[in-house]
């Protein structure tokens, strides 16, 4: 199985594990395909993230709106571009590093589209800032799939709601998943690269998977209680008491 194809199905397992949001699960699921950025082969995608983030720069600048999305998306481009393939980018710094930028960009980016519009639906405002993030880090292959998949979803499930904490951890939880996947491979990874060349293997996998699933059980714990309830309720209303 590719490497792009494994990163992906492993993000989209855990995001069911821990959220029900289409915007949510799709965000998992990009975050997952950030981290290899760093590859040689990707540094043409890297120079175009690069000249983005100026062209947006220079643009707000000049319209005199906030233009800090732009150098957000410069320093996203230059990590890449100085990073060694399973160095930085797969460390716990990046994981940090990658997911607060790529959290940066989609919040500011929201923000500022509800300043100059007057868009009142936020859900599809999200919606199509995750699909033009979607076309800088996914695979073509799984972005042809991702988008139909995705805007289907929006409208077969409830809209619901999502907030800042919400995005910024499902990207979080896509990002760590690619390294944790890549801590299976021989060649490990450099947990706390650059401070340190020291890797880790699938001792480490192991225990991260382990975590994540006490974590899903936890963060789902009030929904199993709902449910439970509601269970209940229903048990007692039928048996008439």
């Amino acid at each position: 199985m590719s490497t792009y194809k494994g990163h992906s199905i492993f993000a989209l397992i855990l995001s069911l594990m821990f959220f029900h949001s289409p915007l949510l699960i799709a965000l998992t699921l990009i975050g997952a395909n950030i981290p290899d950025f760093d590859h040689k082969f990707k540094k043409d995608n890297v120079y175009k993230l690069i000249i983005l983030g100026l062209i947006v720069f220079i643009s707000l600048y000049i319209l005199k709106l906030p233009y800090f999305i732009g150098l957000i998306i410069v320093f996203l481009g230059v990590t890449f571009y100085f990073s060694e393939h399973r160095s930085f980018t797969h460390s716990i710094f990046g994981v940090l590093t990658l997911t607060s930028a790529v959290s940066l960009i989609l919040i500011w980016s929201f923000q500022l589209i509800l300043a100059v519009t007057n868009i009142n639906d936020y859900y599809l405002i999200m919606a199509i800032l995750i699909a033009l993030l979607s076309f800088s880090f996914l695979n073509r292959k799984v972005l042809m799939l991702f988008l139909p998949v995705f805007f289907i979803s929006l409208f077969i499930f409830n809209k619901g709601s999502v907030n800042y904490v919400e995005i910024v951890l499902s990207l979080f939880l896509g990002v760590f998943s690619h390294i944790v996947l890549d801590s299976f491979t021989p060649s490990g990874i450099k947990i706390f690269a650059p401070l340190s060349s020291k890797k880790v293997y699938r001792n480490f996998g192991i225990i991260s998977v382990f975590v994540l699933i006490v974590l899903a059980i936890i963060y789902q714990a009030p929904v199993f209680f709902n449910l439970f309830e509601q269970y209940v309720s229903n048990s007692i209303s039928i048996i008439g008491i």
